[in-house]
């Protein structure tokens, strides 16, 4: 009022009532004039931002915190490693950090609905929160991966003993809409000071320890090491590579031979895929298929593998040959897809193919994995004609109530017991045992991996229907095998 001028009070005020009760408030005040301009009081004017106030605290909230959990997001937990990192350096203590993903979180997402998977990962983020320290931060980074930041650890076992209560705790079934999941999960660490002095070299060697985790048979923890690195920009560069040889169409099918024990004559084959490198040459699907099964790709060039298949048996037949089935590898990603039947039905269709031509390889632990789900996709399948075998069977895990309800045409004896069953009764005896129940199923039998005539002599006295392996012929080309199959060579 003496000089005469508004005046807007301080931000964030707030008012105190005659009760006692606080309500935050926006005001200004301003003076009142007479006739004559001279100033005779002030009038205040204010009013109730509560409602504004609260939502502004709400969006900085949402923007530092993770919208279904609750958690710190990854620029928050950015900004704590940097404070961490720091106070490390003055203290001389470490830091770690832990890049937990879980296993398999897709399959849940898809087979029990994204509001099952969402509850799924509430459950995690609770457990994970009270596996640590207040001091420590737990942030979801996204989809199902969490980070978790350990300050000033003492030494790397530290996280090491943190990392196993995360898997512990977590194995415990989570009770959701009535359902009992179990979960496991992989676990990348990496510590400051000896795995990097930056937020963003943490962060990377982390991830790389994770997916390395991923890659050892999954639910464990691997510690970062140099070595990972390189590996991992190998992984890219493959990937990358995989991208540009679907669209340059640098892959090309090899064909097996699967022989009659009894008669001599060619029964069937198995289309295995190989990967023309303008660079590395000849690549085996062993280098490449496990990267290409991380990154998603399997599914296209599964579809390819199943399309070229048929194409090329189709083709055979139309040339006058007498050409005989073709078996197929597919993975569980591809099997999992929920158009898979329809893809199938599609490529036959477009092919020409008959179905019987085409036979449909999958090993026991894709089938068991969901075993009711399984039953019903393999059932339609055979409903449009197609053959199914179990690959590598004796690795996995059956349950022999499924498997005899399964319809299933060819059980295939893992290599790995055909290897030595001329010297190791075991193996001979389990080989034998598959060889009498596939009968019992009136399934055809084929042995894997025959290599020498001791073991097709074994295989023949066992009355094993069929074997393929390097005895009988190597992997042709589909030239060769055309070849093959016009002379009839046996």
């Amino acid at each position: 009022m003496e000089e005469d001028r508004t005046v807007g009070l301080a931000a964030d005020c707030v008012l105190v009532r005659r009760d006692g009760g606080e309500s935050p408030i926006e005001d200004s005040a301003a003076p009142i004039h007479n006739r004559g301009g001279r100033v005779i009081g002030a009038v205040i004017v204010f009013h109730d931002v509560s409602q504004s106030r609260a939502m502004v605290r709400k969006m900085a909230h949402l923007a530092q915190h993770d919208f279904l959990t609750g958690l710190p997001n990854r620029a928050l937990l950015i900004d704590r490693l940097s404070q961490a990192i720091g106070l490390a350096q003055r203290h001389r203590t470490q830091v770690a950090l832990l890049f937990l993903d879980l296993d398999n979180f897709k399959r849940i997402n898809d087979s029990l609905g994204h509001a099952v998977g969402d509850q799924l990962l509430e459950s995690v983020a609770q457990r994970l929160v009270a596996c640590v320290r207040d001091t420590d931060t737990v942030c979801r980074q996204g989809g199902d991966e969490f980070v978790t930041l350990l300050t000033e650890i003492g030494q790397p076992q530290d996280a090491a003993h943190v990392a196993e209560k995360f898997r512990i705790a977590l194995a415990v079934p989570h009770l959701i809409d009535g359902r009992e999941i179990p979960v496991t999960s992989s676990i990348g660490i990496s510590v400051y000071p000896d795995d990097g002095l930056t937020v963003d070299t943490l962060m990377q060697n982390a991830d790389n320890a994770m997916y390395h985790a991923k890659a050892s048979a999954r639910d464990n923890y691997q510690f970062f090491r140099a070595d990972m690195n390189t590996r991992a920009v190998r992984r890219l560069l493959v990937e990358a590579s995989l991208r540009r040889a679907l669209t340059q169409l640098e892959f090309v099918l090899y064909y097996q031979p699967k022989i009659d024990l009894a008669s001599g004559a060619m029964t069937g084959t198995e289309a295995l895929i190989r990967w023309l490198d303008p660079e590395l040459g000849l690549v085996y699907p062993g280098q490449f298929v496990p990267i290409a099964e991380e990154s998603g790709l399997i599914v296209p060039i599964g579809r390819w593998v199943l399309r070229e298949a048929c194409r090329q048996v189709r083709a055979w037949l139309d040339s006058g040959l007498r050409a005989v089935p073709v078996a197929v590898n597919i993975s569980a990603v591809e099997f999992r897809r929920k158009d898979f039947l329809e893809g199938v039905a599609l490529i036959l269709k477009e092919t020409g193919l008959p179905p019987r031509y085409l036979e449909l390889e999958l090993t026991e632990t894709i089938l068991m994995h969901d075993a009711d789900s399984s039953l019903g996709l393999l059932e339609a399948l055979k409903a449009i004609g197609v053959r199914l075998a179990i690959d590598d069977f004796g690795t996995g895990y059956s349950s022999l109530s499924y498997l005899k309800r399964f319809p299933i045409d060819t059980i295939k004896i893992d290599q790995s017991f055909v290897l030595d069953i001329t010297a190791n009764a075991d193996d001979a005896t389990i080989v034998s045992a598959v060889i009498g129940m596939g009968k019992k199923l009136n399934d055809r039998v084929i042995a894997e991996g025959v290599e020498t005539h001791e073991q097709l002599a074994f295989l023949r006295t066992q009355g094993c229907d069929e074997g393929q392996g390097y005895l009988f012929s190597h992997p042709l080309s589909a030239a060769d095998l055309g070849l093959l199959l016009e002379t009839g060579t046996r």
